[in-house]
């Protein structure tokens, strides 16, 4: 039997507001977070328990598996470099002329006295790769609604085994997370927001990073521009770089 026309139209209508699964959603956010490459300026602010202090940096990297930051500002630290290769870090510093690579255990410090880790500007790959997820409820988040999700980390070399995601759900963008170890214990929390759109795509331009383990008000990263699938030239991702 051949359903009615306005059947039909009632169930693709209840269709189109079906929640999306998981995956789903993590698709979209990879869709708008990932790129091909990007080249960016921005400033990091961190706050400290005393003070606070100002970086700024450009940045140029390709897809997860290769990136290269120049810091601008202030004088004490600009020129110094980072390069990413794959899981490989090297850092250069003018005042010593000196290039080290940053691996094992010193991963886990922190950048530039910041609450971000090196492993937490390394790790670059999309969601979907890296942690299974399931949807365990709705929230609203400065004035949006939004998606949570509970992801579980689904490989061993990954530095949160857990973490809680809240997606706007029109946007599909992360407003906010909370980034668990296994035992339970949370570690950091970060909070997305000045979101424009750029390219077609949604996309937050400030993020404030919260390491649950240090004293201090965390710290503020701040895109200032920002461009998409540019023409990096390939010397650009090479030791030899680091002393340019």
């Amino acid at each position: 039997m051949k359903k009615s026309p306005l059947i039909l139209l009632i169930f693709l209508a209840i269709s189109s507001f079906a929640q999306p699964t998981a995956d789903e959603i993590l698709n979209r956010v990879d869709k708008n977070m990932s790129s091909e490459n990007r080249v960016f300026e921005s400033s990091m602010t961190i706050h400290g328990k005393r003070n606070s202090r100002t970086m700024t940096s450009r940045t140029y990297s390709v897809g997860d598996k290769q990136s290269f930051t120049e810091y601008l500002s202030p004088a004490r630290e600009q020129g110094t470099k980072m390069l990413k290769l794959e899981n490989q870090l090297w850092i250069y510093s003018p005042s010593t002329d000196r290039t080290i690579q940053i691996s094992g255990h010193m991963l886990r410090q922190s950048v530039m006295g910041s609450d971000l880790s090196y492993e937490d500007m390394m790790d670059d790959r999309k969601l979907t790769d890296i942690y299974s997820a399931k949807v365990v409820g709705e929230e609203v988040v400065d004035g949006r609604k939004t998606y949570l999700l509970e992801l579980t980390a689904k490989i061993s070399d990954v530095s949160y085994h857990v973490r809680k995601m809240w997606i706007d759900t029109e946007r599909y963008i992360p407003l906010k997370e909370e980034l668990y170890a296994k035992s339970g214990q949370l570690l950091k929390r970060t909070i997305l927001s000045e979101v424009k759109q750029i390219d077609g795509r949604w996309f937050p331009t400030k993020i404030v990073f919260k390491d649950m383990l240090k004293q201090g008000e965390g710290t503020e990263f701040l895109m200032t521009t920002i461009k998409f699938n540019q023409q990096i030239p390939e010397h650009i991702f090479t030791k030899a770089a680091l002393k340019k």
